[in-house]
Parts: structure tokens; sequence; C-alpha cells
């Protein structure tokens, strides 16, 4: 017979989304148990964000070097030892790791089962040989690489993101399928470290991004070698002497192929839903993931789901972000709502490529002939020229009365500049806000006031208020 215990909150998941539940609860003296059947720290830590980013630094590094005869800085072209920056990411993983480690939520309080998680009935969970009756469960899984059923695929050996990272040696040509952030991150990330990189995408690559300033980064990814193959669709593939054969066609229907020493999927993920129990549980799912309401309760008033089960957007912020609706919810029955359209999201390329709020297209069909769109380009700032980072152009979508409506960024440190994008259109700042904060001299923040500036440059009517624009445009 199973040992019973009956806290206050179960948690299934010891990712991102999880262990935010799990330590906010523990930190209130509630009563938590957290189950994990794999590795603390989920996906993230361990296969996702955190690998992902360093090994773009390692490559960053090694392109630094090798661009700096632009400076007037002379030198040997690196020599990249990929092995060692293989280590460089695991230690890097390796000094976050006791932050999710079982041993500190331990001593938050918390009770950590590594075990496989099911439910066997609507309030009680099996893990291992210890039954849970908890008075709320919050489900927090994850997702998994989504592999795509292309022909011959099961035949050979090949890559996603949990094993990517695995290897030691350099590939000699990556093949990816795919062309979203994560398969453009990897492809630039392996071409800086000296392999040759083709990408195949069915559709357009970056395609949830301005179409415009999506084609700013792509150019450059290309610009730096990246074959990227789109509208190219994968139709099978298939062993070629010791490497890779993967055969496409293109938007004509015409066929390519092309032969890799290695080969990547990222196509997407897929929630982990198999094996939980949710019919047992009376939780509603479908392959998009397990169905919630807008407060992340699923239709077993019981249960919660966050973070990527719950399908949507699929981001460590976004699991930290529902983690403290769900605190929320359950610990101080506060009626909580999850609202998409303040979720930033960036892609670490370089340029790196930025987003918060409406694009133009959904701004323009919900309010129409009353949005503005507004624009600095990377050229016009002084910082960017100094460090001739002049590639990139920041957007902002303003709707009635000026106010806020989103975001896109191309550009170096685009992930920076829409934190303060995210702050403006979270508290639903005007552009008369944006327009008014100053910004350090020279920094790329510079580009959000001289956008915001533009929005006036047709409103003033009268010439003393046109002479004092036009002087901000000219000095700020």
């Amino acid at each position: 017979m199973a040992n019973l215990l009956t806290p206050d909150i179960c948690v299934i998941g010891a990712g991102s989304a999880g262990l935010s539940v799990a330590a906010a609860a523990a930190a209130f003296g509630v009563e938590v148990v957290l189950i994990e059947k794999g590795l603390m720290g989920g996906d993230c830590l361990n296969y996702g964000c955190v690998p992902s980013k360093a090994l773009l630094a390692a490559a960053r590094a090694a392109h630094t070097q090798e661009a700096a005869s632009r400076f007037g800085v002379h030198g040997d072209k690196p020599k990249v030892d990929f092995a060692e920056a293989n280590d460089h990411v695991r230690k890097v993983i390796a000094a976050i790791e006791p932050h999710d480690s079982q041993e500190r939520f331990e001593g938050l309080g918390v009770t950590v089962l590594r075990e496989t998680a099911r439910f066997t009935r609507p309030d009680e969970v099996l893990a291992g040989a210890v039954s849970i009756k908890a008075r709320r469960f919050v489900i927090a899984t994850g997702s998994s690489a989504f592999v795509p059923p292309i022909p011959g695929l099961e035949d050979v050996p090949y890559l996603t993101n949990e094993t990517l990272f695995q290897l030691r040696d350099r590939p000699e040509h990556l093949a990816i399928i795919g062309g979203g952030p994560i398969g453009l991150e990897m492809a630039q990330a392996h071409r800086r470290l000296g392999s040759k990189v083709t990408v195949f995408e069915a559709q357009k690559a970056l395609g949830k991004d301005d179409p415009e300033l999506a084609t700013l980064v792509l150019d450059t990814l290309r610009a730096e070698g990246i074959d990227i193959l789109e509208e190219t669709a994968v139709e099978k593939v298939g062993r070629s002497g010791a490497g890779l054969a993967i055969s496409a066609k293109d938007a004509d229907g015409k066929p390519v192929t092309v032969e890799a020493s290695h080969l990547l999927v990222a196509t997407g993920r897929a929630p982990n839903v198999d094996g939980l129990g949710l019919e047992e549980a009376g939780v509603d799912h479908d392959r998009k993931g397990i169905a919630v309401d807008k407060g992340l309760r699923t239709s077993n008033r019981r249960v919660y789901a966050i973070g990527d089960v719950a399908g949507g957007l699929q981001f460590t912020h976004v699991a930290g972000y529902q983690a403290g609706l769900a605190i929320r919810s359950i610990l101080f029955r506060l009626p909580v709502s999850m609202t998409s359209d303040i979720v930033p999201w960036v892609t670490y390329t370089s340029p790196e490529l930025g987003h918060v709020g409406l694009s133009e297209a959904e701004a323009r069909s919900r309010y129409g002939d009353k949005v503005k769109v507004l624009t600095a380009d990377y050229a016009g700032n002084d910082r960017a020229q100094a460090e001739g980072l002049t590639k990139g152009r920041l957007k902002l979508i303003a709707g009635p009365r000026g106010r806020l409506l989103g975001a896109d960024i191309a550009g170096a440190q685009a992930g920076e500049v829409i934190n303060l994008l995210s702050l403006a259109l979270s508290k639903k700042m005007t552009m008369k806000d944006l327009a008014g904060f100053i910004a350090p001299y020279p920094t790329l923040g510079e580009l959000v006031r001289r956008a915001a500036i533009s929005y006036y440059a047709e409103a003033p009517k009268n010439a003393w208020l046109r002479k004092a624009i036009g002087f901000l445009r000219l000095f700020g």
C-alpha cells in the first residue's frame, strides 16, 4: 500500500514553472510536494535557454575576434576548439544548477519526489510508492522537441535540443529542419564555430516576427554563410555514405537534395502529457496541450496547468509569469487572468530580434487608420555607430491617443531594449511618456525616445511647437 501525503499543493514538474510555484508557496509556509521524473531545472536549464545562450556566447567570441580588423585590430584567424566550447556550456549549466537543485528546494521545506507522477483519481496522484492527495495540483511538465513524421527520419541519427549540446566534435555540415528561433540561433552558433550550415524551412523563416525586421536578420545570417532555404519542405531523409541526405522540394516543386554530416530537428515543441493519467483526473487536453481558462485552471477545478504543457506561448518567462498567477489564485484566491498581449520574446541571433505587444497587422486590424508606425534606425544612433552595429531598426506601434500597442526591434541588444518597451506596454504608456524620459548618452535606448518623438512630427500647427520638436529631433 502506498504511503499517503496530504500537502496543500502538489506540483508535477521541476522546470521553470514548477520550481517557481514550489519556491513561492514554500516562502509563505505552505506545505508543498514537488514531483520530477527527470532532471531538476527542466528543459531551460539542461537543454534549452541556458546551453543555447552559452553556445551563442562562445560563437560570438569567435566572430568578434574574426571581425576585429574593421576596428583596426589585426591578428590571426581564431582557432576554434569545439570541445572547449562545449565545456563552456557545461560550466554554465553547472553554475546555475544549485539554484534549481533538489537540495535547495528541500532546504526551503519542499518535499521532493524523483518519480514519475500519474493521476489515479481527480484528487490523487501516485508517484512511485507515494500517493498524494492535495488541495490543489499544478501540472508543469513542460514540452519536448516535436519530431515530424518525415519518411526515413526514424532510420537515421538526428539531433534535437536534448542531444545537440552533447556534441564534442564540430559538425562538418549541420543541416537543420526548422527556420524558427531555435533553428536559426543554432545555425548561427555553429556557423561561427566553423561548421557549414543549411537550414530548411517549409514556410517563411522567423514567420512569427515582423517581416521587414525578420528579413534584416535573415540577410545577416546569409551574409555569414548560412544557407537558408525558405518555402522548402523536407520530404525524406536517408543515409549517404558516412553522412545524411536530406531531400526536399522548393516552392516551385523543384527537388533539392543536401548532403550533411549531422541533422538537427528544430520544428517546434510538443506538450508533455503522456503517462500523466489526465483521463482519470478529468483534465481535458489535445495535441496542443492541456486546456485551461484565463485563470490557468483545467476542466478539473482542483488542477492548474502552467508553462509549455498548457500550450500557447512557450517561453521560460511566460512560465514564470503563469506561476505567479497560479500562486495568487491558489494561496490568496484572487481573480487572475492570463494576458498574452504583454508577453515579450527575443530571438538571440546577431542581430537580435525582439517583440512585445501587437504586431503592425494586428494593430491595424483592431484600430484601423488610428495606428501609426514609428521607426528609428540604428544607423542614426551614435552608440551604434561607435560600435559598428548600425544594422537594425526599431518600430513602435502607436494607437489612439498615442498609446503604445506594440514594438518590434532588430539589432544589437534588442533583448535589452525590449525590456523598457515591455514595461511601457504593461503600464499603458503613451508616446508622450516615451518621448519624455531621459536616456543616457550614448546608449541604444535613445532609439526609443527618437522614435516616440517622431509621433508628433505632423501634429503641431503652431510655429513655436514645430520649432521645439525640430530641436528635439535634432539634438535629442
